[in-house]
């Protein structure tokens, strides 16, 4: 029984994984407004899905059933919404 309790929230933080992936993906393709980068709502939207995304993953490492193998995927996650913060807001 505990073993299936294990793999159900190994699968939990993949699928969170997954999805936090998504979120970024999203604010990479929303479009950019006429007004440009700098407009506040398209500026509040980007923060807001990838705030989304961090939110998703960040219990992950903490949990005991955390291997260090979705650990590490955690921390790419980290590393992929710092980089897509940087590429559509500061061009």
């Amino acid at each position: 029984m505990e073993v299936a309790i294990r793999m159900a929230k190994l699968i939990l933080a993949a699928e969170r994984i997954i999805k936090a992936r998504q979120l970024i993906q999203q604010a990479r393709d929303l479009p950019v407004p006429e007004g440009g980068r700098g407009d506040f709502s398209y500026i509040a939207l980007v923060k807001d899905l990838l705030r989304q995304a961090r939110d998703l993953i960040k219990f992950i490492p903490q949990s005991a059933g955390a291997s260090d193998e979705i650990k590490a995927e955690v921390k790419k996650i980290y590393q992929e919404a710092d980089q897509a913060n940087e590429e559509i807001l500061h061009k």
